[in-house]
């Protein structure tokens, strides 16, 4: 499916239609690759901005990452209070490192926040890009290495919602 500009000029020779491609779909937008464990919500969510994001909706992508980070936080036994709090509780237990914290307060939580709460703007495809990548990082953080985040994740007192059904058999 394309986008056509269509331009319609008359003259004493006769009148002629000129066309001008503005966009062209799909666009390519890159898939990156998730763990394993990562929960099939979790995984189709994620596919979902990226589909949408292959269309340029820069704002719609931009909220469904903040939403699959919410929703993996959640996952992992982080349910009460806001994003951010979510965000900072899972960098005071290690679950993500300090510097993918602030990542994903100013490149997924903000930009998803402004998108779903303040007046419309654009966003740009470099804005959706670092929420992309950053997503996928911290699900590499949580479901790479899934057997020892559950470990120190109840060591923490937290109750992720997979603990039983991959309990480390040893």
């Amino acid at each position: 499916m394309s986008c056509v500009e269509s331009t319609h000029i008359s003259s004493s020779q006769g009148s002629r239609t000129s066309y001008r491609l503005r966009q062209f779909f799909p666009s390519s937008v890159e898939s990156f690759s998730l763990p394993e464990h990562v929960p099939a919500d979790l995984a189709s969510e994620f596919r979902e901005a990226e589909l949408v994001a292959s269309v340029q909706a820069w704002r719609a992508a931009s909220a469904l990452m903040r939403s699959t980070l919410e929703k993996a936080l959640k996952h992992s036994g982080y349910t009460k209070g806001p994003l951010a709090r979510l965000i900072d509780e899972a960098a005071s237990d290690g679950a993500i490192t300090a510097a993918r914290s602030v990542r994903a307060h100013d490149e997924i939580r903000v930009l998803g926040n402004d998108v779903l709460h303040d007046d419309w703007r654009e966003i740009s495809r470099e804005e959706f890009e670092l929420s992309h990548r950053y997503t996928q990082r911290i699900l590499e953080d949580l479901y790479d290495d899934r057997i020892s985040v559950l470990k120190l994740l109840t060591s923490k007192g937290r109750k992720p919602a997979d603990a039983e059904t991959l309990a480390d058999p040893a």
